[in-house]
């Protein structure tokens, strides 16, 4: 059933005709085309543009749904209104965003590589105190300052600009983003300068990380070498044989004990290295002794029973003496046996002092005074072989002038192939001799001829001529020592 007007419809100019065109055009989002005749600026029926807020809602509410799905975008996007994303006002605050990220970053590195550097720089000093190492310690404090006026320059920009705030003006974000970039690049150069400064510091770590190295495996020998040297003693004392000094020794080395545990920490890497040095050394010696105790106790025991026998045999010898002396004042001169006169009486002497001395040194070995024990055995056996030499000596005094009174001829032929084998060796490849060699040769020579001589007449001194005859010998024989060095030096 459709709707019929009552009246027949008439076109007026005048009057508003009631069109769906005008439902449309009251939504705002579809004109009419004009008319003719309408004049410009006014729309069909002569109505005004303009259009209250309440009558758009309204007019939005009653538009189907896919209308106001198309409707709904153009209003947003209409003059005069934000817009929410993308734009030239985003791009800034992405920019700005980037920049602080970038700072950050830096930033962080930046205090990493410092924290690293300041334990590189605490190693050193625990170590190291030469001028150095000092001055190191200045120009990292000065990298430092440098590092902390980048660092207030960051936190100061990151501070002034809150990137998150939905009113951000786009010239605050160009200003946060020029803030921080310049942050970033202080940043980026004391990082530099930090990197530069670490390379040159590369000789004194590595001095200082070998002490550190050195450090925990030196103070743990040490400790071993204690315990050793303590054992030791302990085995010795339940052997049976005192030990008192070696006890005082070690005992000494409780307080380095004690130093060495507290740590470098307290007392310093160097001062701890060489503290364990001496305490290993120290505590090794004790350890040594203690492990050749018993040996040197038995050692003791052989050397008082060896010299006690020496020192009878000496008694023996020594009472021969006599003979000897007799027999030389009765064959030869003065000159030959006086110089042993003396020799019975100090073998005498000798030999009781000796006795003497044993007594004492068996005393010092049962008290177990091991050092004054082996102290006086050593005096024992000086005095001992001072009284065997004495005594030798008048029997090879008799004997070599028996020799030489009943054949001198042996005695100057020795002497003289002596010097004749000297003057070839001076003479081999040359014309003449070197001053400095003939010269004690020829006096040599001489020497010889005046020590024959003393041989003639009724009672020669025989002594005086092996006595001339030995000094020409050690003559000549520093003569060929000092040719064949010469010549050697010269090959």
């Amino acid at each position: 059933m459709t709707a019929t007007p009552s009246q027949p419809y008439t076109p007026d100019t005048s009057s508003k005709p009631v069109m769906p065109d005008e439902d449309v055009r009251r939504c705002g989002s579809v004109r009419p085309h004009p008319r003719p005749g309408d004049p410009p600026g006014r729309r069909q029926g002569g109505r005004d543009r303009r259009h209250s807020p309440l009558r758009d809602a309204v007019t939005l509410a009653l538009l189907p749904l896919p209308l106001l799905a198309l409707v709904l975008p153009a209003a947003f996007a209409g003059g005069g209104t934000r817009r929410w994303f993308g734009g030239r006002g985003e791009s800034v605050r992405a920019d700005a965003q980037a920049a602080k990220d970038a700072a950050a970053a830096a930033f962080y590195e930046l205090d990493t590589a410092q924290r690293d550097l300041r334990i590189s720089i605490e190693t050193i000093v625990a170590v190291d105190s030469t001028p150095a190492a000092q001055r190191a310690v200045s120009d990292f404090d000065a990298i430092g300052r440098r590092i902390d006026e980048a660092s207030r320059q960051y936190i100061s920009a990151v501070d002034a600009h809150d990137l998150d705030r939905d009113d951000l003006d786009t010239s605050v974000a160009a200003r946060a983003r020029t803030e921080l970039t310049e942050a970033k690049g202080e940043l980026d150069k004391a990082k530099q300068d930090l990197d530069r400064f670490q390379q040159g510091l590369g000789p004194l770590l590595d001095k200082a990380e070998t002490q550190l190295a050195r450090l925990a495996p030196a103070v743990e020998r040490a400790r071993q070498t204690l315990l050793a040297a303590s054992n030791a003693l302990d085995a010795v004392r339940g052997a049976g044989l005192k030990a008192d000094d070696l006890a005082a020794r070690l005992a000494a080395l409780g307080p380095e004990l004690t130093k060495l545990n507290q740590g470098a920490g307290q007392h310093g890497v160097p001062e701890t290295l060489q503290r364990a040095d001496r305490v290993l050394r120290d505590a090794e010696a004790v350890r040594a002794e203690a492990e050749r105790l018993p040996e040197r106790a038995a050692e003791i025991d052989r050397r008082l029973v060896s010299l006690r026998t020496r020192a009878q045999a000496l008694t023996t010898r020594s009472g021969q003496v006599d003979p000897v002396l007799s027999e030389l004042r009765r064959r030869f001169t003065a000159a030959c046996w006086q110089d042993l006169q003396r020799v019975p009486d100090q073998a005498a002497e000798n030999v009781r002092q000796a006795e003497t001395k044993l007594k004492e040194a068996k005393q010092a070995r049962e008290e177990q005074r091991w050092p004054d024990a082996t102290s006086l055995l050593s005096t024992v056996r000086a005095l001992l072989n001072s009284t065997d030499e004495a005594v030798s000596a008048a029997g090879d005094r008799l004997q070599r002038l028996n020799a030489v009174a009943k054949d001198p001829q042996h005695e100057i032929e020795r002497t003289r192939f002596a010097i004749r084998d000297a003057q070839r060796l001076a003479m081999a490849g040359r014309q003449t001799p070197e001053q400095r060699h003939a010269r004690p040769l020829d006096e040599s020579v001489a020497r010889l001829d005046r020590a024959v001589a003393s041989l003639e007449g009724r009672h020669p001194d025989y002594w005086h001529f092996l006595t001339e005859t030995e000094a020409v010998r050690q003559t000549v024989s520093r003569v060929v020592t000092q040719i064949r060095e010469e010549r050697g030096q010269g090959a």
